[in-house]
């Protein structure tokens, strides 16, 4: 009796699994891995080739042999074709720059309560990191890591097995403070802005709780929409809200130059404070940490750097147009801010009385809006407010788009996450649903956040400062080691500083990256029995194993490879005829797995034939797990000749449940009984399924 039709997915299993990875269209091969075709990417994949093969009716070996059917190898786009059609750089900037543009909203005010009367000068000082460190760190992490992984695939590269894959999870942990708290923090500084409103003040000073949960909502609404609208919404909000910005540091350079007094009162009260010129400096120094949060766009910038279109001769392994112009947004982005944090806190610390930046004070958080309202009245004032509510609101925009980049490209390749997790709508619920839960947890209190935000802003600048540090010296480029060495010495000082100043920074990023890392490894264990390769290629003579066997019946033996002379070979056939009475005429094919490295979770596989010792054939593979790598096998063969194979295998011995951590962590261990496991939930059909014999 035929199996029933199997239903068809709903309306919003599609459509929340619509566009996989429309964050970023192709995953880029790993070093040593082929390109993974988009079918290996799609998680209903797997699902739609078992209801195919549900359908079948189960169909007996054949008498004749059958004549093998050649694989059809997936469709990838050819190395001469163009990546995905991105957007034009400096639109792209807009979405990076409502993150990094919109920290003027709250940049002065924290410059002024920081450094006091020093607030010019210590900006200037974040302005010379800005442009001669971090620029210069984030235009080689283009260069490096063009597919949007920034720098902690750089670092990713230098570490292998378990401890470069936890190591790259410590770093997700601070992206994900980082681009998390961006959500939050800007949502919860956009709530400030409308609550302090002269306007709307007596109507909502108790709803900021409310009012930040509802941006953020609207804000994941958005990428439910779609990705494109994003970047539109951006493009407004960045042009508006620069525009405005413009007419306010205009009007406040006019009234400090028209007020003489203003300059040479500053002027005597830093001498009369500091005493001289390089004490200023030094205690600018000093309180620098305190202002990085000025350095927050540049991760993003490099996350997001897919979208960035490229030129038409572009290639996957050599976006050269896509690094240019990305270099060119990282560079206007880096120009664009430093001129308008140097305007707005020279102007914001000589015309704002001090009094009024400390909290409860009308510029407490909004320094610009202050002014705005001031010296151009209430309606300019609520204009400007309208649009850093609306931009501090859209900050999370880049941040979210940095996460739905960011992570499918690593938890998913770990199995640290599901396949769903490549899809975008469904992260955009997890991330939303997550943002929830901090904003109610810091109550959104902006001050609160703050610390968590700046570390983890620092330890990604840092780490990113290191890779290319290590990537010049690999280079043998001598002058830009050294300076790089600086620039990280630079960030690793500062973020010590900002670490010991606020701790509750690292504890939430522990927070973040202990959830990470819990919810990995439970993935991990949950997916330890899918098949985990993404292709099976075969060489010329493996072909020609496969395709003679097909002509009877199908015998494989696992054999672990030891000293692989003649009577290892012989020994193991003799074995597994007695064990399994097999008669003497039946012949096999060996199979031996070579396990690379056992925390990879997904890969190719290639298979070489070998015949050794003048008879014996022996197929050798190359896989991070042996179970998986033979059943996978298994199933091409099935499904390449139309024959059922069988494989045998001896008993593994020692405890039973050590072997499965062996499994589990090093890719051995419990083979035989895993291997039919694998195959298992690989083919539900038992008629169908490869024979897996013990003895």
């Amino acid at each position: 009796m035929a199996t029933p039709e199997p239903a068809p997915p709903s309306r919003l299993r599609t459509w929340m699994l619509e566009g996989l990875s429309d964050m970023a269209h192709a995953q880029p091969a790993q070093p040593g891995q082929p390109a993974r075709p988009a079918e290996a990417m799609d998680p209903t994949g797997p699902t739609k080739r078992r209801e195919r093969r549900e359908r079948l009716e189960p169909v007996e070996p054949a008498a004749e042999p059958v004549e093998p059917v050649a694989p059809v190898a997936p469709t990838q786009p050819s190395a001469s074709e163009p990546e995905h059609q991105g957007r034009p750089w400096w639109r792209v900037m807009c979405l990076t720059g409502v993150d990094y543009f919109s920290t003027l909203g709250y940049q002065p005010g924290i410059a002024a309560l920081a450094a006091g009367l020093l607030s010019p000068i210590a900006t200037i000082v974040l302005v010379v990191v800005t442009l001669a460190g971090a620029l210069p760190v984030y235009r080689r992490v283009a260069e490096e890591s063009p597919h949007g992984q920034g720098s902690i695939a750089m670092l990713e590269r230098l570490l292998t097995f378990w401890k470069g894959k936890l190591f790259v999870l410590t770093l997700l942990g601070f992206a994900a403070t980082d681009f998390l708290i961006t959500i939050t923090l800007s949502a919860a500084d956009a709530s400030t802005h409308l609550v302090e409103n002269p306007h709307l003040n007596s109507a909502l000073h108790d709803q900021q709780m409310l009012i930040t949960l509802i941006l953020v909502a609207l804000l994941g609404a958005v990428f439910l929409k779609g990705f494109l609208e994003a970047i539109g919404v951006a493009v407004v909000l960045v042009g508006l809200y620069l525009a405005l910005n413009v007419v306010v540091v205009s009007v406040g350079l006019w009234h400090v130059l028209t007020a003489g007094h203003v300059i040479t009162d500053w002027s005597s009260a830093l001498t009369h404070e500091h005493g001289n010129v390089f004490v200023m400096i030094g205690v600018a120094l000093i309180v620098f940490p305190k202002l990085a949060l000025g350095l927050s766009g540049f991760e993003t910038g490099v996350a997001v750097m897919p979208h960035v279109k490229g030129d038409p001769g572009d290639t996957d392994q050599n976006p050269a147009g896509r690094i240019r112009d990305t270099k060119k947004l990282l560079t206007t982005a880096a120009v664009i801010m430093s001129c308008f944090l140097i305007a707005t806190s020279f102007i914001t610390t000589l015309l704002i009385p001090e009094s009024e930046f400390a909290p409860g004070g009308q510029a407490n958080g909004r320094a610009l809006a202050f002014l705005a309202h001031e010296y151009l009245g209430g309606a300019f004032g609520t204009l400007y407010d309208v649009s850093t509510i609306a931009i501090l609101w859209f900050a999370g925009a880049s941040a979210m788009a940095g996460l739905l980049n960011l992570m499918p490209r690593y938890l998913p390749r770990y199995g640290m996450a599901p396949h769903w997790a490549r899809a975008v709508r469904p992260m955009v619920i997890v991330f939303t649903l997550i943002a929830f839960l901090v904003t109610w947890i810091f109550d959104a209190d902006v001050d609160a956040q703050g610390g968590a935000y700046a570390t983890g802003v620092l330890v990604l600048i840092s780490s990113a400062a290191i890779a290319v540090t290590i990537a010049a010296r690999k280079a043998g480029q001598r002058g830009w080691t050294i300076g790089f060495a600086v620039i990280s010495a630079v960030f690793l000082y500062t973020t010590v500083v900002n670490v010991i100043e606020r701790p509750d920074g690292v504890k939430i990023g522990a927070c973040f990256i202990a959830g990470i890392i819990l919810v990995s490894l439970l993935s991990r264990l949950a997916r330890a029995f899918e098949l985990r390769v993404t292709s099976v290629t075969l060489d010329p003579l493996a072909e020609r194993f496969v395709r003679d066997m097909a002509h009877r019946k199908i015998r494989f033996i696992a054999n672990e490879p030891d000293q692989r002379d003649k009577a290892e070979y012989r020994d193991k056939i003799e074995q597994i005829r007695e064990d399994n009475d097999i008669p003497g005429q039946e012949d096999f094919v060996f199979v031996e797995v070579t396990v690379l490295d056992p925390s990879e979770f997904e890969s190719g596989l290639t298979v070489r034939g070998e015949i050794l010792h003048g008879r014996y054939r022996v197929l050798t593979l190359e896989s991070s797990s042996i179970p998986n790598a033979l059943a996978a096998l298994l199933l091409h063969v099935r499904d390449t000749t139309g024959r059922t194979p069988h494989i045998y295998f001896e008993w593994t011995e020692g405890n039973p449940f050590a072997n499965f951590l062996r499994f589990l962590l090093f890719g051995q261990g419990e083979v035989a009984p895993v291997t039919r496991e694998v195959l298992r939930e690989a083919e539900p059909n038992r008629a169908h399924r490869p024979r897996v014999h013990t003895g």
